[in-house]
């Protein structure tokens, strides 16, 4: 849960949860692509997406707490690339890609949402 002394996000509900998909999804995403890169070659999509999207998201809530005027831009990216990222997990049938589908998608809807509010 993000800070509730942090004006800007505690006054901003979709900030707020944005925030806290994000954080979520470079949990997620970190450990999907940990677990993908034991799996051999035909993972490799996987985990790069994977992790591109845990830098991008971590930067995209550290960019929304520290109330920087690119965040917005950042949201529509993100949110873009867990989709596609998304569209990969799915792909596969191991516990941590469908664990990470979940989180993506909820976390690319509250990026959109933030940005769009």
């Amino acid at each position: 849960m993000a800070l509730t002394e942090i004006d800007h996000v505690s006054e901003n509900e979709e900030m707020e949860e944005c925030i806290d998909s994000c954080f979520e999804c470079v949990q997620a995403c970190e450990w999907c692509a940990d677990e993908c890169a034991d799996e051999g070659e035909e993972m490799a999509k996987c985990v790069r997406l994977c992790r591109d999207v845990a830098d991008i998201a971590s930067l995209h809530a550290r960019f929304m707490v520290r109330n920087s005027s690119y965040h917005e831009e950042l949201a529509e990216m993100n949110a873009d690339l867990c989709e596609e990222c998304a569209d990969e997990c799915e792909r596969h049938d191991a516990k941590h890609c469908q664990v990470c589908v979940d989180v993506l998608r909820k976390c690319a809807e509250t990026c959109r949402n933030m940005a769009s509010s």
